[in-house]
């Protein structure tokens, strides 16, 4: 097969003719979307992965692990999706190297890697860094929200990058795996963009001039990142994006910010879609120190689906964007990091 893949044969995306085609022939990366970390729910949701071959996506990065997660159950989640999609040769692959991505985008399969929200689960063991990334984890945050051994948290007062830090960044580097900045705090993601000596990413964040959010980054990272050669990757989370719903109109208003303040090469998509919403309801339910009331997440969280990726095509061609500009936003932004991190 060369092209997308349809469920139906039939692509039924209600898009122009003209956007179709553009997102068929463009490389669609979706940086981070949640599957349930429960492995029987695990096994449940895995199958959803199709919604994003239905969708034109070619590589999404599963969430394997958040916040205070312990590594054991991360490597269980890990180890099922391997297996699920091994088993699954002619729809998916588990990306080895970059040329898997361009694989995936000729013959119709969706590229799966992964990625773990925070380095807690490490307890502080940096030698796992090189298994992880063996295990097809291809970026990791330094911290979820709250202060860790590596550094500081959005949702506390951040005291900056850790020594420790810096050589789980420096580790990072030697193995390929990129640092993601996502749910990082202010001072902690400066200091390690200036440290790190491979681009980072902030994955799935937005610009807080568009909402106020402590999610949310400011100007100065987002400039900061594009300097450092890295990619901010807007999400759908209808809290963070400052029209009260979770729409593609506003996703697309962030990526316009973030292109005017640090230019077209520096931003991508990480919907954060979380296939299990009763599961991220009760977790922001008990989790109060991570996810605090104060910061609005008391109230229904939706996020654009992966279904909605045909329409950011058209919006953005809409809005008078380039084709060759459309296809660094839907995917080969990301594309460059993967070449100059991954090894």
């Amino acid at each position: 097969m060369n092209g997308k893949y349809s469920k139906d044969g039939k692509r039924n995306w209600n898009v122009s003719q003209e956007a179709e085609a553009l997102h068929n022939r463009s490389i669609v990366w979706d940086n981070h979307g949640c599957l349930p970390l429960e492995l029987k729910k695990n096994l449940e949701f895995i199958p959803q992965l199709q919604r994003y071959r239905d969708a034109g996506v070619d590589v999404i990065s599963i969430n394997v692990g958040y916040g205070e997660i312990g590594l054991g159950a991360c490597i269980r989640v890990l180890a099922q999706m391997r297996d699920w999609i091994r088993a699954r040769p002619d729809n998916y692959l588990t990306v080895e190297s970059v040329e898997d991505i361009e694989l995936a985008h000729a013959t119709g399969k969706l590229a799966v890697t992964f990625d773990l929200e925070g380095a807690a689960p490490l307890q502080r063991q940096i030698s796992l860094i090189p298994m992880l990334y063996d295990l097809g984890v291809r970026w990791m945050l330094l911290a979820y929200n709250r202060r860790n051994w590596a550094g500081g948290g959005c949702h506390e007062p951040d005291t900056g990058l850790t020594a420790e830090g810096k050589e789980l960044i420096d580790k990072m580097n030697e193995a390929g795996m990129v640092v993601c900045l996502s749910h990082t705090g202010y001072r902690t993601a400066m200091e390690a963009m200036q440290y790190s000596r491979q681009p980072v990413i902030f994955s799935h964040s937005n610009a807080l001039a568009l909402k106020k959010h402590d999610r949310n980054i400011p100007d100065e990272l987002i400039t900061a990142c594009a300097q450092k050669g890295g990619v901010t990757g807007i999400n759908g989370v209808n809290i963070f994006l400052g029209s009260g719903s979770a729409d593609v109109e506003s996703i697309a208003g962030h990526i316009d910010y973030v292109v005017q303040l640090a230019g077209i090469d520096h931003v991508g998509i990480g919907l954060d879609y979380i296939f299990d919403d009763t599961e991220i309801a009760e977790v922001t339910r008990k989790m109060t120190k991570t996810f605090p009331r104060t910061a609005g997440y008391d109230v229904p969280i939706e996020v654009v689906m992966p279904e909605n990726f045909p329409r950011l095509t058209q919006c953005l061609l809409n809005r008078a964007y380039t084709e060759n500009d459309i296809q660094k936003v839907l995917g080969r932004n990301l594309l460059r990091i993967a070449e100059q991190a991954w090894k």
